[in-house]
């Protein structure tokens, strides 16, 4: 009998879910495909540093799941976020605007969908006392790198504005290869000079108080002013799927916001997602890079094109790529929220 009234009643329970699901599809308010969360993989450049704010606050406070979104933030082992986003492998990725250059010239089409700061916050670095306070203290000098052509390609640049010129820069400074060395281990052996981002490393400089002396790129060129890091993705994701690179950056853009306004609660987060970084170091770099993440830009992760024009043509006219670029297909702003 109770077998018989359970049945009546599941029975009852099925027409009337039957019945539901078929308003719901008659009215578009529900689909089981609309309810599904899409899973996004995006893939860093580095270790999880205060570049990446913004994505750990993001992840951390919903914003990703707001917009129906399942992230998986991954870092890379032997490839690169831009080898991964042009092969179709992640969905997203951090990159920088030499990068695209280099690889949109190759016929990678990756795209720069955001600037995740303002302006370029590298340049050139030494401990006091080395005696390099301009570009034309480098000839003598040993400059610690990773033997890649656009560091040859900066010092020739920032000589040049010294008057000095130079077709092949090892006549005049000595470059050696830092390895698997970092900037304080390098500089108190044989090298004098490196090329660092000082809301990292340099922030690091003043916590271990150990003075610097730096020269920005953006202050010694202002072609070198250029995007990094910058957030990418492929131009099939932006051809076949628009609507989800929206709402990745406007989950993003959330996540870059809440750090600018709350550096201290936005470094805890970063420190959550990897505690293996040096707390001391992340909450300092966080209270210097927040305010830079937008600059004075109107919207967070906004491009102009004069940086996209003005640094591919620096980039072709040193020999670092072999094809032209377009620019304006280099990057959008395109999917920025209003």
């Amino acid at each position: 009998m109770k077998r018989r009234i359970l049945s009546r009643r599941s029975t009852i329970v099925a027409i009337i879910l039957s019945f539901a699901l078929f308003l719901s599809a008659c009215t578009g308010s529900s689909s089981k495909e609309g309810d599904q969360e899409k899973t996004i993989k995006v893939m860093l450049d580095w270790v999880p540093n205060t570049n990446h704010t913004g994505l750990y606050v993001a992840q951390e406070k919903g914003y990703f799941a707001d917009e129906g979104l399942t992230v998986e933030i991954a870092t890379p082992a032997e490839t690169s976020a831009n080898q991964l986003v042009g092969a179709g492998k992640a969905d997203f990725g951090i990159s920088s605007q030499e990068y695209v250059i280099q690889a949109r010239a190759n016929k990678v089409p990756i795209v720069s969908i955001a600037a995740m700061m303002q302006h370029n916050t590298s340049g050139f670095a030494a401990p006091k006392g080395k005696g390099i306070s301009s570009p034309k203290d480098f000839v003598g000098k040993t400059y610690g790198g990773w033997g890649t052509p656009i560091e040859n390609a900066f010092i020739r640049t920032v000589l040049k504005m010294e008057g000095i010129s130079v077709k092949n820069v090892e006549d005049k400074v000595k470059i050696v290869n830092m390895g698997e060395s970092d900037f304080f281990a390098a500089t108190k052996r044989n090298v004098d000079f490196a090329w660092i981002y000082y809301g990292w490393t340099g922030i690091e400089a003043e916590l271990r108080k150990e003075p610097l002396d730096i020269l920005y790129l953006k202050d010694l060129d202002p072609v070198l002013d250029f995007y990094t890091p910058t957030f990418i993705t492929h131009e099939k994701m932006i051809d076949q799927d628009p609507e989800t690179v929206k709402k990745m950056l406007r989950a993003v853009s959330k996540g870059y916001e809440y750090a600018i306004k709350h550096p201290e609660e936005a470094a805890d987060i970063l420190l959550k997602a990897a505690p293996e970084t040096d707390p001391k170091l992340v909450k300092a770099s966080q209270k210097w890079m927040s305010p830079r993440y937008q600059g004075e830009a109107d919207r967070w992760g906004e491009q102009k094109e004069k940086v996209w024009t003005d640094f591919s043509q620096w980039m072709q006219e040193h020999g670092l790529v072999e094809q032209e670029i377009e620019p304006k297909k280099a990057y959008t702003n395109d999917f920025l929220p209003k």
